[in-house]
């Protein structure tokens, strides 16, 4: 195999990697940062908010790793149906997280952040 190609699927594999390790790390901040709240006898009304918010991050940051990995990984290896469709769904997949993710984050949909 070319060492251009095999080079690039180490890439993708350490995309992966590292949406995994951004994921992890904020779900263990999020907590952190909630603990740190309820140390501080800080407002709890908020806190559930805060926590989703900053895991939501997380995970939609860890998203765009892990599929920039995929997409790395499906055009250097060898395209086939297959591949390309199991592609397709996880773009999908990771396009409705995205968005709804979002909503959860700023209370509103992506295009209506003129009106917010």
């Amino acid at each position: 195999m070319n060492p251009i190609l095999v080079w690039a699927q180490d890439i993708g594999e350490f995309l992966d990697l590292v949406g995994v390790l951004v994921i992890l790390g904020g779900a263990a901040f999020s907590a952190l940062k909630a603990g740190q709240s309820i140390v501080n006898k800080q407002a709890k009304q908020n806190l559930y908010k805060t926590f989703r918010q900053n895991l939501g991050r997380s995970i939609l940051l860890g998203l765009e790793f892990l599929v920039a990995g995929d997409i790395i990984r499906s055009v250097t290896g060898t395209p086939d149906f297959t591949s390309v469709g199991v592609l397709v769904v996880i773009v999908l997949v990771r396009s409705f997280l995205s968005v709804t993710f979002e909503m959860e984050i700023d209370g509103h949909w992506p295009w209506q952040r003129a009106k917010a």
